[in-house]
């Protein structure tokens, strides 16, 4: 059942990765976009250009435009200003598109199926770029660290995936910039030992409870009783401790869930 979940987890993945988004005014332009410009009324400032390695284009009366690390919408202000303050035209009103996207590249690494650098050549999401890495293979954890460098210093914002599914959920899907680091982690275990069907270590899901993870486990045996059921639980020192616990208790990370033989 899980498994089935997790096919079902990664296919929406793929289908939340499919374009969704028209508008592209927080995508930070890069080496290597090739970017249309056009100002109303003024047929002969077309201009396509792609954004050279010193992060410039060229643009006729005006020279050269530093647009690597800015939105389409700043690129379209700067512009404008500069045909202005010139004295070039009065009041421009400039458009400014990117018609290809080759500027991006994000690091995607950890349990998905192509880890590596990827080349973005549209706007993308998470989801896009887990799509990109051949998706998160059955060991991969629920929840993936975006690692981001502004000025710099790192930031690291983690992103639930069950949640993107949920009312709401898409606000997390942010956008992705160049240079930015996906990781996605194992996901967390848990262990089940003595008097169960199946002992052994399991997937650790969100929100789980002692009686799901028994489930997982097949259940008690013939012998074993669900009365006096003990987890060994590490502390915020390492230290090992054992704990009763009850079926509707939450198990943890590295759990370790022990059933014991009946006495009758």
């Amino acid at each position: 059942m899980m498994k089935l979940w997790r096919s079902v987890l990664m296919a929406c993945v793929c289908l939340l990765a499919m374009p969704a988004w028209s508008a592209d005014n927080d995508y930070r332009m890069g080496t290597g976009d090739v970017l249309r410009i056009t100002v109303y009324g003024q047929p002969d400032l077309t201009t396509e250009a792609r954004v050279g390695d010193s992060g410039n284009i060229t643009f006729p009366l005006i020279g050269d435009v530093k647009l690597a690390g800015v939105t389409p919408a700043q690129g379209e202000t700067e512009i404008a200003k500069r045909l202005s303050k010139g004295g070039f035209i009065l009041e421009p009103f400039v458009s400014l598109n990117v018609v290809q996207y080759r500027g991006q590249q994000v690091s995607v690494l950890g349990r998905v199926n192509r880890p590596g650098k990827h080349t973005l050549e549209k706007i993308s999401r998470v989801t896009d770029v887990l799509a990109l890495a051949g998706g998160v293979i059955i060991d991969g954890a629920d929840t993936v660290t975006l690692v981001r460098v502004n000025d710099g210093k790192a930031e690291y914002r983690e992103i639930d995936l069950i949640a993107l599914f949920r009312p709401g959920g898409e606000a997390s899907n942010e956008l992705v910039q160049d240079g930015d680091i996906i990781n996605v982690a194992r996901q967390p275990m848990f262990y089940i030992y003595g008097e169960v069907q199946r002992p052994g270590a399991f997937r650790l899901e969100q929100n789980m409870s002692v009686v799901q993870a028994l489930s997982i486990g097949g259940g008690v045996n013939q012998r074993g009783t669900q009365r006096g059921i003990k987890i060994l639980r590490r502390d915020d020192n390492g230290v090992m401790q054992q704990l009763d616990t009850q079926l509707a208790d939450p198990v943890k990370k590295d759990d370790v869930i022990y059933v014991k033989e009946s006495l009758f």
